[in-house]
């Protein structure tokens, strides 16, 4: 199992070339096929018709918008050929949470930043991170807005409980662990009220990668008292030295959401290294 197509969603934003190195890195890991997808936030020309002197700014808008899609088009195709991989470039005026996850469900792996709000170029639409997880059916290795990563999947932290998602996430993850020095799979006790034995054991989950070719140690976490489960996961992230978080990703809260549920939104808020979720 290998990652042989990947997507990355570029933008204009200052992260974008960041995001870009990283994919490329990826791409070549893998021997993947690298597409790079531009789309970024485009107003409803209609919404400037009420406002005197909108009309101009919006044509001079547009125009420094097309002079930074043909700016990143051209580094795309330079990284490319200096990287020695293969690639394509597409472009959309159409909505980004529509069109990335449609394009990212013709991919093995979808990577994207995740918002910077400091950065009104790195906004491409509400809620786009949480969109891209639920509707692309595919990985999404999302990219935080600060930071450098001169590894990735050297050393991999699994955040593991039992869940469909954490099962598909693992799975979806397979090609990074498969390559990884090293793989820790986190576990994490429930509530005081839960059942000692309510929560799958991580040795199980080991246990089925290491058929895989995947040799991984497991921890398991006591009851989080003080900190929030996201913010324990990023701590523990960091005490292992680990540059990849592997994850289960929910949508809506729901009846069976526990104790790894509520760290999806956490961890996409604060994270600090790159983080591969499935839904």
């Amino acid at each position: 199992m290998s990652y042989k197509s990947i997507v990355v969603h570029l933008d204009t934003s200052e992260r974008a070339h960041p995001r870009l190195e990283l994919a490329l890195r990826a791409a070549k890991q893998f021997g993947a096929h690298l597409t790079g997808m531009f789309s970024v936030f485009v107003p409803d020309p209609r919404s400037f018709d009420v406002m005197a002197g909108s009309a101009e700014y919006y044509s001079a808008q547009e125009k420094v918008r097309h002079e930074r899609r043909a700016a990143i088009e051209r580094l795309f195709h330079a990284e490319l050929g200096r990287a020695k991989v293969e690639g394509d470039w597409v472009t959309t005026d159409e909505c980004a949470n529509l069109a990335v996850p449609r394009r990212g469900r013709t991919a093995d792996l979808l990577i994207a930043g995740q918002g910077d709000p400091q950065d009104p170029e790195a906004y491409v639409g509400d809620h786009f991170p949480e969109d891209l997880l639920m509707a692309t059916g595919r990985p999404v290795l999302m990219i935080p807005d600060v930071g450098a990563f001169p590894s990735l999947g050297s050393e991999v932290m699994v955040a593991w409980d039992g869940s469909r998602e954490a099962t598909r996430a693992v799975h979806d993850a397979l090609p990074f662990m498969q390559r990884a020095k090293r793989t820790t799979i986190i576990t994490v006790n429930g509530r005081k009220d839960e059942p000692a034995d309510s929560r799958p054991a991580g040795t199980d989950i080991a246990a089925v990668i290491a058929r895989h070719g995947v040799k991984a140690e497991v921890l398991n976490l006591d009851e989080v008292t003080g900190a929030s489960i996201g913010d324990a996961l990023l701590g523990h992230a960091s005490d292992l030295g680990a540059d990849l978080i592997v994850m289960g990703a929910y949508g809506h809260a729901r009846w069976q959401e526990r104790v790894m549920g509520g760290a999806t939104r956490e961890i996409l808020k604060s994270m600090t290294l790159p983080v591969l979720m499935s839904h």
